[in-house]
């Protein structure tokens, strides 16, 4: 991989840079923080090309969105909650930067007073999550989706997953012992349900999506109760709504966060599920149709279950698509999800219950 400052050098004259220096945790791409001599901060972020090979469709998807949210933004009222979009820099020669390693990079602003969390706990910040995602979704509503690029085929398509899992398992020696032996049993438990949302696509809400709305990709502002932007939009694209509720609420639900050190504690929290709902009903409920609310809560337990099938299967495969800092994490971060996925079977009732009240 080329240094980052030869990167920077594209968007940025040398005289102006006081400093470049990793930043943020995210799974995928590379992060770093350019500050400038006059203290401007900027994101430097190299596209991971094993991930996105068509860096060029990544960066016309975020224009696109990013030009209609700032548009969007504009047009707000005096008094709606503060909103800070993400804008892209111009270089020497545009806005990418493409490299010998064939990966491209690309300068983004820093949201002023915007923090990042890894898991929130209390029902005022859930419903800042569930409000921002439904800003978000209504007003891509009005940008045609015909426009944007499908940059990864297959995101979300539950069946795919599991496919390249059986691939890899029959040919993979893992030597996890009985953390390995719960995941496989977990999930040929729950082949069956793989197919739910693609059985029914034809019947449930597609819209443009975010992707990835985990709680990490919201920022928080000083006080950490306001939520002031949404970022990572590389996965914005098509697809359904129920990709996205389905995998917000899996992550705001989950008070122990991504990454907790004992996964069998993980749990789906009813009263931030709750709340999450009611922010969101308040900006975006009248895209959400009968047949989306009949199926949310299998759409928020399959999502858990998909992303938990990807994690292991990652974990089996020697950790080529998600980052790692320490062995095992892939094989820890499957085994959160499982378990977040059978806590909300326990709770279908009650969840669904819920859900009629607070989104019917």
């Amino acid at each position: 991989m080329i240094p980052a400052r030869h990167a920077a050098l594209f968007f940025v004259a040398l005289e102006d840079i006081a400093g470049i220096a990793p930043f943020g945790g995210g799974h995928v791409n590379d992060t770093f923080l350019l500050t400038l001599t006059t203290g401007e901060e900027r994101i430097l972020q190299r596209i991971n090309p094993e991930v996105f090979p068509d860096p060029a469709l990544v960066m016309r998807n975020l224009r696109l969105v990013t030009e209609h949210l700032r548009t969007g933004n504009s047009a707000r009222a005096d008094d709606a909650p503060p909103w800070q979009p993400l804008a892209l820099y111009e270089g020497a020669g545009g806005d990418t930067y493409l490299a010998e390693d064939g990966a491209a990079w690309r300068l983004l602003n820093r949201i002023r007073g915007g923090h990042p969390r890894q898991a929130i706990g209390t029902a005022q910040q859930a419903r800042e999550l569930g409000r921002a995602l439904g800003y978000f979704h209504r007003t891509l509503a009005s940008l045609d989706s015909a426009l944007l690029a499908d940059t990864l085929p297959g995101f979300h398509v539950t069946p795919r997953y599991l496919a390249r899992y059986d691939q890899v398992q029959t040919r993979t020696e893992d030597r996890a012992g009985q953390e390995s032996l719960f995941c496989r049993q977990f999930i040929e438990q729950r082949r069956a349900t793989a197919s739910l949302l693609e059985m029914r696509r034809g019947e449930l809400t597609s819209r443009i999506i975010h992707g990835d709305p985990k709680v990490a990709n919201f920022l928080f502002d000083d006080e950490g109760e306001r939520v002031i932007s949404l970022i990572d939009l590389d996965t914005v694209k098509p697809g359904l709504l129920l990709h996205d509720l389905g995998d917000a609420l899996r992550s705001c639900c989950n008070p122990t966060g991504e990454t907790p050190a004992d996964p069998e504690r993980v749990f789906f929290a009813p009263d931030l599920f709750a709340a999450w709902l009611a922010g969101y009903r308040s900006e975006a409920r009248a895209l959400l149709s009968g047949e989306d609310l009949r199926l949310l809560i299998e759409a928020v337990a399959l999502i858990a279950f998909e992303l938990g099938l990807r994690f292991y299967t990652d974990h089996l495969e020697g950790n080529r698509y998600f980052k790692v800092t320490e062995p095992g994490q892939n094989l820890r971060r499957a085994l959160t999800q499982f378990q977040l996925t059978r806590s909300i079977e326990h709770q279908r009732d009650k969840l669904t219950a819920i859900a009629a009240t607070v989104a019917g």
